[in-house]
């Protein structure tokens, strides 16, 4: 008995080890194919539901809130030409931001400066009494001065020569332009008609510092009768006492001309010093 059972046993075993392996790997696939088509459709399930949150009202209004931010912001469109041209005219409204002052209250500021600075100075001037020079506005113009200059280098060839000619004073007119001081005045000589002495036509005179380039809002009009004074007796100045020439005055229209060449001619080739010599 014990002898059937064990052959029994053995032929199981034997009928499970020459058991066919494809048709055995066949039923592990089913399975796995049942798994993962199971797993499938749970998955569509998902997404199907995923899908049906999204396309909520509330959802799509929020992407749409999401896309909205990733878009590029729109630049504003660049003001044109005239637009520019407009604003920097003035043809627009005027904006209370704008940094440049109109021009009416620009003037009025100036105006205010020249004025505190020339009664400044004429005020000095007059508590001085200096015999140097003197000084009386030209049909009550503040900005028109008439300076006497009453003193020059008392060794010079021009004092002896307003001594021979009872020339009291050398008479100049002086302007002052709106931007004064930070502009210089136009100077000219009035009385005697003066030769040398860096006098020119119309009673124009030669000096870097009445140009704008030499000028300096630093200098008063007495330092600046001072340098002239100089000037005259440094250039050799001497009263013309020419028959008929003499007697010609110098005009203002003739002079500006004359200014306005030199200051051209020093600006191409420079402002040189007289030489020790001359003077």
């Amino acid at each position: 008995m014990a002898t059937l059972l064990r052959k029994i046993g053995l032929i199981r075993l034997h009928d499970r080890d020459t058991e066919d392996p494809k048709h055995h790997h066949q039923g592990s696939l089913k399975g796995t194919k049942g798994n993962q088509k199971n797993n499938n459709t749970k998955h569509c399930n998902t997404s199907n539901e995923t899908n049906n949150i999204l396309s909520t009202p509330e959802i799509k209004a929020r992407r749409f809130d999401v896309s909205g931010k990733d878009k590029p912001a729109v630049k504003p469109d660049k003001p044109s030409k005239d637009a520019k041209e407009k604003q920097q005219t003035g043809g627009g409204k005027a904006t209370s931001g704008s940094v440049m002052p109109p021009p009416a209250a620009n003037r009025q500021h100036c105006t205010q400066v020249r004025t505190r600075r020339l009664m400044k100075e004429l005020q000095e001037i007059r508590r001085l009494g200096d015999s140097f020079i003197t000084v009386e506005l030209a049909d009550d113009n503040l900005f028109d001065w008439n300076v006497k200059l009453h003193q020059v280098d008392k060794d010079s060839a021009l004092w002896q020569d307003m001594k021979e000619t009872n020339t009291e004073y050398i008479l100049l007119n002086v302007t002052f332009p709106d931007n004064f001081p930070f502009s210089p005045p136009f100077m000219r000589v009035l009385t005697p008609r003066l030769e040398n002495g860096y006098v020119l036509d119309g009673g124009a005179i030669c000096m870097e510092l009445l140009t704008p380039r030499g000028w300096s809002s630093a200098y008063t009009v007495e330092a600046v009768m001072r340098q002239f004074a100089a000037s005259l007796v440094k250039g050799q100045g001497r009263i013309c006492r020419k028959a008929g020439k003499s007697k010609k005055a110098f005009s203002r229209k003739e002079a500006e001309a004359t200014f306005k060449s030199l200051v051209k001619t020093h600006e191409k080739y420079g402002w040189v010093s007289p030489p020790v010599s001359d003077g």
